[in-house]
């Protein structure tokens, strides 16, 4: 899930602990106040969903970094969840249990284990997918309580979107005492990291025990926080699932995002900051989602990100925190690559010419067709390189060369099943976002999938590394297939194969990436 043109992701210490659930609602306090949430005795869990981590966006504070919530009186009922934010429906398989959508969207909930002795448990904080342009923490996929029944104490956030998360101008610059602007939603997540910090004990979560994780632009998310010397000391680990503002999908510059964020204020006739703050929201979102308007995404801003990401973890200067990443095997199609021609060799051979011109044989060598078999197997290779996974190994190289700590590198292939009502037949191989159930214990969550024996098995031991890697930093454990840190084998690197049949494998494909990287070749976001 990262953009519609590749597709169509606090001022106070705490100061009491919860009452622990020996009562059926749950309470705890925080830096605002006291929060109710509710007891699932089902799962021994209590839950606090909608928890305000920063003010509301709204009036005067759309475009600003996020502010410090006001303080309530009373018990705050943190019971259902918050709304998503602004986003338009772009992506079918998103399913929402928020509270409408709004503007006021910076909330962030919690699964926690109840009556249990033990304080200090570890923490993940998961930041979903969507491109920039859509998401949210109540997803069912995203559901945090399989991973809290294990002991760890989860948090989903939500952060700006699109034209509210990401809008550059040079007023936003010269308003600003930093000089910068964009990374709104960048921002969000680095304030709900700042309050799980000061706010996470509360819940019986260790705040030097923090890991964040996400998948897609969640994942985007996770290695641009670990570039940025805003987030040092708020994380521990980091989980990618597919994805890094590294590589072909590098944030652009803030000269480029200003040039076209003052195109789109002229565009919805706005002659001031205040004009443009007084707009609808709706206005606005339905401008942004005209085709002719370019996205709005990451920004190298000179605050949240000083330089480019790239030049900050090859100087070794991201946060040196023990890392799980990877992608899929079917992370892009064939079809793609092809514009909808039909799959024969010299379709596919045209394609490959015309995307790569005099480096073309170069690319046949590396993504070869001699049959149509061979055609669509490298076809799609070349899809989900050029989508994302070559951002991922990036990401990967990177931080193995000047990260000082281990990096951990799967490679998901389990292919969904059938659809329930026969509409569909599994898919050929691991779709991208089709990892996130497997790996946060949610496939009941889901029942559009008639799931097998077989993917449970695969989703128990995807689950289990996870639970590992953010309890201890290592994803082995009992019971595991051995997984090995990413070292250097036989002219290749070691990688965990994660599938039905889970193994280590020697992992070839650095020059397809070299590959791409040297021709410039890969799409942008």
């Amino acid at each position: 899930m990262l953009s519609r043109r590749i597709l169509l992701g606090l001022m106070a210490a705490t100061t009491a602990a919860p009452t622990l659930a020996s009562t059926s609602t749950p309470e705890a306090t925080v830096a605002g106040g006291r929060l109710s949430g509710t007891r699932d005795a089902k799962t021994g869990l209590n839950e606090f969903k909608g928890i305000p981590y920063a003010a509301p966006p709204i009036g005067p504070l759309r475009w600003k970094p996020p502010h410090p919530v006001t303080a309530w009186t009373g018990v705050r009922k943190a019971d259902h969840f918050g709304p998503r934010c602004m986003q338009r429906p772009v992506f079918s398989d998103m399913v929402f249990r928020s509270d409408g959508m709004s503007e006021d969207c910076l909330y962030l909930n919690v699964w926690t284990p109840a009556d249990t002795p033990r304080k200090n448990l570890p923490v993940l904080v998961y930041f979903y997918g969507g491109g920039f342009i859509a998401g949210d923490g109540s997803e069912p996929r995203y559901d945090g309580a399989s991973l809290a029944q294990r002991g760890i104490v989860t948090i989903t956030v939500n952060y700006r979107l699109d034209v509210f998360g990401f809008l550059a101008s040079p007023a936003l610059v010269a308003e600003s005492p930093e000089h910068a602007a964009g990374n709104y939603g960048l921002l969000d997540q680095q304030a709900a990291l700042k309050w799980v910090r000061r706010n996470i004990a509360a819940f019986g979560g260790d705040p030097d025990q923090v890991t964040i994780g996400g998948e897609s632009a969640g994942s985007m998310s996770v290695s641009a926080q670990m570039a940025s010397p805003l987030s040092k000391g708020l994380m521990h680990r980091a989980i990618g699932e597919s994805g890094a503002v590294l590589g072909n999908l590098n944030p652009m510059p803030l000269a480029q995002a200003t040039r076209e964020g003052e195109a789109f204020v002229r565009r919805v006739g706005a002659r001031s900051l205040d004009q443009l703050r007084s707009m609808s929201a709706q206005t606005l979102l339905e401008a942004a989602g005209q085709k002719d308007v370019p996205e709005f995404r990451p920004t190298v801003d000179g605050y949240f990100l000083p330089r480019p990401p790239e030049a900050i973890y090859e100087a070794g200067g991201q946060a040196h925190i023990p890392l799980l990443l990877g992608a899929n095997s079917q992370e892009g199609s064939y079809t793609s690559l092809l514009e909808d021609r039909a799959l024969t060799l010299d379709n596919y051979r045209a394609a490959v010419q015309k995307q790569f011109g005099e480096h073309a044989a170069e690319a046949l060598k590396l993504y070869p067709g001699p049959t149509e078999a061979d055609a669509k197997a490298s076809g799609t290779a070349l899809a989900g390189d050029q989508f994302i996974a070559f951002s991922t190994w990036q990401w990967m190289r990177l931080h193995r060369q000047t990260g000082q700590a281990p990096v951990y590198y799967y490679y998901f292939t389990q292919a969904r099943p059938a659809k329930r009502d026969g509409s569909a037949a599994p898919d050929a191989g691991a779709v991208h976002s089709g990892e996130i159930e497997y790996a946060l214990g949610n496939l009941s969550g889901n029942d559009v999938f008639a799931w097998t024996v077989a993917d449970r098995h695969v989703s128990d031991i995807m689950q289990g590394y996870w639970v590992r890697f953010i309890k201890t930093g290592d994803p082995n454990g009992p019971g595991l297939p051995h997984w090995p840190a990413a070292a250097g084998k036989d002219g290749g690197l070691l990688r965990q194969a994660i599938g039905a049949d889970t193994h280590t494998m020697v992992d070839r494909d650095a020059a397809r990436y070299e590959f791409l990287q040297r021709v410039d070749a890969g799409r942008t976001l």
